[in-house]
């Protein structure tokens, strides 16, 4: 049976389905309602994305606040560092971070609630990852925190990574207090 696994951070939920193997390949659920419900991950999903990157590429430290975003990220395609990163007002684990690897063979996924930041850096020469949201991206409330804030201090396996413009120059998370979601036990 599939494992939901707590995290350090509240709401954030490691998932390792069961995979059925054989001699044609595999079959697994990456997705089940009511199990995954059952396991405290109840929020509705309104919106899948597809991401493609080359090895190096970091995205993130990325948000979205009002209409945070909640996501359930696998790997389809090679192997990504996986981070989140808790920013919710009054959170227990404010500023904290849980990293894992997810990958096409692994078959993890993990769940980022709403107003928990996201990002990845791909570890292989290509990673596809997909994800469900919770919420429909909003550019106007999209906002993004430094990778490496020290403030976080996220131990990524990477000095120089492929960035975007938007992620070279994110600010600090003390900087963007006044965009971020109180914390909902």
């Amino acid at each position: 049976m599939t494992q939901f696994i707590e995290t350090v951070i509240p709401g954030v939920i490691l998932v390792e389905p069961v995979v059925h193997r054989d001699d044609r390949g595999f079959f697994f659920e990456s997705y089940h309602e009511s199990r995954y419900r059952d396991a405290g991950i109840r929020e509705r999903f309104v919106q899948d994305n597809h991401s493609s990157s080359v090895r190096n590429t970091l995205r993130g430290l990325h948000g979205q606040s009002p209409h945070p975003q909640g996501k359930l990220v696998r790997a389809i395609e090679g192997e990504a560092f996986d981070v989140a990163v808790d920013v919710r007002r009054g959170s227990p684990t404010f500023g904290k971070y849980f990293a894992t690897r997810l990958s096409a063979t692994n078959f993890r996924e993990l769940y980022v609630p709403p107003g928990v930041l996201h990002g990845f850096l791909v570890t292989s020469d290509t990673a596809q990852l997909v994800y469900k949201c919770t919420d429909f991206y909003s550019p106007e409330a999209e906002f993004s925190v430094a990778w490496d804030d020290p403030d976080i201090g996220i131990e990524w396996p990477i000095e120089s990574p492929i960035l975007s413009e938007k992620d070279r120059s994110a600010p600090r998370l003390k900087d963007v207090e006044d965009q971020l979601i109180d914390y909902e036990p």
